[in-house]
């Protein structure tokens, strides 16, 4: 079967390791048909915009698209288009494996989880009133006058919706993936205990979904600052973790540092019927055009993207030679060297080649 598929390079090293996943997908045999359009700094020139509507409009149509990393600034000038793109597809579902790869420099071995976020809400939903604007002033005053608890007049302000809707969505997303993957439990993760209208909400929601699934998976929940103590102490204690959207951010870059780093960390963006597969690893720009930087990420986001169109066999042999390329340690990149200046490390390109090489 043809597929179509969007095909987003991305900034900095964006395109250099979405063109290794790219080349991988292809080594496989599967049939897709690519449509490339540009998001982020690339955009800016041409379109005037980070994220064109023509960009949207490709992975509306073709229904799948995966990405490389695109540069967020900090503090000022345009917005996430990661989070754009999420929230202009209603792409609710985030989802973000961390598995262990024997070869890895890692303190844990036999890792294996699976952090699920809620991708359209929470203090990501972008409703921000910047510090000392007319609207911002005057929101205070009227928050000031409803609550016994006051926001000083200097304050920025960012929102923080929770929704019935979105939260059981997600909590449902989570079992169900847990039945299809053959996990064995689904932990709720919050801090209801001091948001209690938010987070409060997201732990009910949960538990009611998690009712419809008794005896089928097991269900707990934890508030989030104990299980950042408890993944360091037992992270096997843990199966899938599902986490409104801030906290799934920082968690799952944390479950990333339990296998070896965000360079091993793939991710996908899921909704009804469409799906964004990308890197958790941010855009690098200092290592740009050096062909030095570890692509598995987005490779393994090409894995996800496999099964995610059915392909289950393509994505289960590209798996497993990238396992079996950095269990060998050979045509690897510095990060998977013990010393990390060892002259034998390879660039992106040649351990993308190593790994097509072993589907041969």
């Amino acid at each position: 079967m043809k597929h179509k598929v969007t095909f987003i390079p991305g900034d900095g090293i964006g395109p250099e390791v979405a063109s290794a996943a790219k080349a991988c997908i292809e080594a496989t045999g599967v049939d897709i048909e690519w449509e490339e359009v540009i998001c982020g700094e690339a955009a800016l020139k041409d379109f005037s915009t980070p994220l064109p509507e023509e960009a949207l409009n490709s992975i509306r149509k073709n229904k799948v698209a995966i990405k490389g990393p695109i540069t967020t600034p900090v503090g000022s000038g345009f917005r996430s288009v990661n989070v754009g793109i999420r929230q202009a597809l209603d792409l609710y579902a985030c989802l973000r494996p961390a598995k262990y790869y024997e070869g890895v420099q890692s303190r844990y071995k036999d890792i294996d989880l699976v952090v699920v976020r809620e991708n359209t809400e929470d203090l990501y939903a972008g409703i921000e009133f910047e510090e000392g604007k007319d609207q911002t002033l005057g929101l205070i005053e009227e928050i000031n006058k409803m609550s016994t608890r006051k926001i000083k007049k200097d304050s920025g302000v960012s929102i923080k919706p929770i929704s019935r809707s979105a939260s059981e969505k997600i909590v449902r997303f989570a079992f169900e993936y847990a039945l299809k993957n053959n996990r064995r439990k689904v932990t709720c993760v919050h801090k209801a205990n001091i948001m209690k209208f938010s987070d409060g909400l997201f732990l009910s929601c949960a538990r009611s979904v998690a009712k419809e699934y008794e005896g089928k998976i097991e269900f707990n929940d934890t508030i989030v600052d104990n299980l950042s103590m408890q993944l360091v102490k037992v992270p096997h204690n843990f199966d899938v973790l599902v986490l409104p959207n801030l906290y799934g951010d920082i968690i799952s870059d944390l479950c990333a540092g339990l296998v070896g780093g965000l360079g091993m960390a793939p991710g996908a963006n899921i909704g009804d019927g469409i799906a964004v597969f990308e890197p958790v690893h941010g855009s690098a720009p200092k290592y740009k055009g050096k062909n030095k930087v570890n692509p598995t990420a987005t490779i393994l986001s090409g894995v996800l993207m496999l099964k995610y169109l059915k392909e289950i066999d393509a994505a289960e042999r590209l798996r497993m030679a990238v396992a079996e390329v950095i269990k060998e340690g050979i045509s690897v990149t510095y990060d998977f060297k013990e010393d990390r200046d060892d002259p034998s490390a390879v660039g992106t390109r040649e351990m993308c080649e190593a790994i097509i090489k072993k589907m041969e």
